[in-house]
């Protein structure tokens, strides 16, 4: 027997091992009854009916079923239901006055030039005012505190002796603006304990724990009394309270808004992965959909497929294995075209398999395809998997052709085939 057609009957022996359907076929039942004279048992086509379809096909999805699946899954990200923080109430000790709200007392013109005169004045009204403190008159001394800010409205002891007084008659918006006048009066008197000392006790009157600490221990850096120390106490573990809740508030808050956005980059994350699994099922519909061949054309110049008949030429039909190719496909991925049985028979066949172009099959083109079965180089490169391993690579995607270039084995076989195709009109 011919090498060429042993060859042939190799490899229908091996299409029969990886796929024993083929056997069903009816122009293969001499065969089956040569085989079974021999003791040999034939599968039933239903035993392989999960491997009926040979591995080159392509199952055609109608549009719904298409449309069905590129329905992007739902993304679905644990929601949690954060309720709003409500800070509790915090409990201060100490007693609190209600804000005075009479309108602002009157103030010196601090731009004013004060005589020695005027200065003279103002310091005989102070020393009325202290006498009417001294009887506890607070009304008559402020009247009298009043005359000496007016006369020399650049003593800031003036100011805070007034502040002191609305102190005592527990007017502590009163006293601050006296004393925010007192430490305005730079020229003067620039660090005024007592504007700081009395500024510091309206504050804790109104609840002010911080802005009194603050003041309190300015003017006990300044000029240090047993009053100022006896006020600090009180206010101190009050600043202490509030600084612990706000902390632990703001930890509160922290945590939520870190909950939020790491909620938020996993809400993205997972529409992310569903954008991407969506593009790739559309990725590989439509992979599934193209025509036999290298879809686009083969990479690194040959537009629209390889001369002399591969994918996209018109003339080879189908193009290479796994991506539709010939019918059939080369040897491991369907057949040949009139090839091997039930393909439709190839020239020179086995018994039964079809004859010649025109059967089921055939070969459209004038291609010659004993160039490429006669070719014991080729035939034998079909049967090395490596090469075929090649070969399906770059079916499944034409970009990773480069990548086999430069494979010493892959390339020639390619090279080959291209000059075989090539003569064919």
């Amino acid at each position: 027997m011919e090498e060429a057609k042993l060859n042939q009957l190799k490899q229908f022996v091996e299409q029969c091992k990886s796929d024993p359907s083929i056997l069903a076929d009816p122009s293969l039942s001499f065969f089956r009854d040569y085989l079974e004279s021999l003791g040999a048992t034939v599968p039933s086509p239903a035993s392989n009916k999960e491997d009926s379809k040979p591995r080159g096909y392509v199952v055609e999805e109608s549009d719904d079923d298409m449309s069905e699946e590129a329905q992007p899954e739902p993304v679905h990200v644990q929601e949690e239901d954060e309720e709003e923080i409500v800070e509790s109430d915090l409990e201060l000790e100490g007693d609190i006055v209600e804000p005075d709200d009479e309108p602002p007392q009157k103030m010196g013109d601090a731009s004013v030039e004060v005589t020695e005169e005027n200065r003279d004045a103002s310091q005989e009204a102070k020393g009325k005012a202290m006498e009417a403190i001294s009887e506890g008159n607070l009304e008559e001394a402020i009247e009298h505190l009043t005359e000496a800010i007016l006369l020399n409205p650049t003593s800031a002891i003036m100011y805070g002796t007034r502040a002191s007084v609305y102190i005592k008659m527990k007017k502590p918006n009163a006293a601050i603006r006296d004393a925010n006048a007192a430490l305005e009066v730079v020229v003067i008197n620039p660090d005024s304990a007592k504007g700081y000392k009395s500024r510091g006790i309206a504050h804790s009157m109104l609840g002010n724990w911080e802005e009194a600490a603050k003041d309190l221990h300015l003017a006990s850096k300044l000029d240090f009394d047993e009053e100022i120390s006896a006020v600090l106490k009180k206010v101190e573990p009050n600043v202490h309270r509030i600084q612990e809740h706000r902390r632990k508030y703001d930890r509160l808050r922290k945590e939520r808004e870190d909950r939020k956005i790491e909620h938020d980059r996993q809400r993205r994350k997972a529409e992310a992965q569903a954008a991407y699994e969506k593009a790739k099922k559309k990725e590989q519909s439509s992979s599934s959909r193209r025509p036999g061949g290298f879809p686009g054309g083969m990479p690194g110049g040959f537009p629209g497929g390889m001369p002399g008949g591969f994918p996209g030429a018109g003339s080879m039909p189908g193009g290479f294995p796994g991506a539709g190719g010939m019918p059939g496909g080369f040897p491991g991925e369907g057949g040949m075209p009139g090839g091997f049985p039930g393909a439709g028979g190839m020239p020179g066949g086995f018994p039964g398999a079809g004859g010649a172009p025109g059967g089921s099959g055939g070969v459209p083109g004038n291609i010659d395809f004993s160039k490429i079965l006669n070719d014991p180089e080729l035939m034998t490169a079909f049967n090395d998997p490596e090469v075929m391993s090649a070969l399906q690579d770059v079916m499944k995607n034409p970009a990773n052709l480069a990548k086999h270039q430069a494979n010493p084995k892959v390339a020639p076989i390619i090279a080959k085939m291209m000059s075989k195709f090539g003569g064919a009109k």
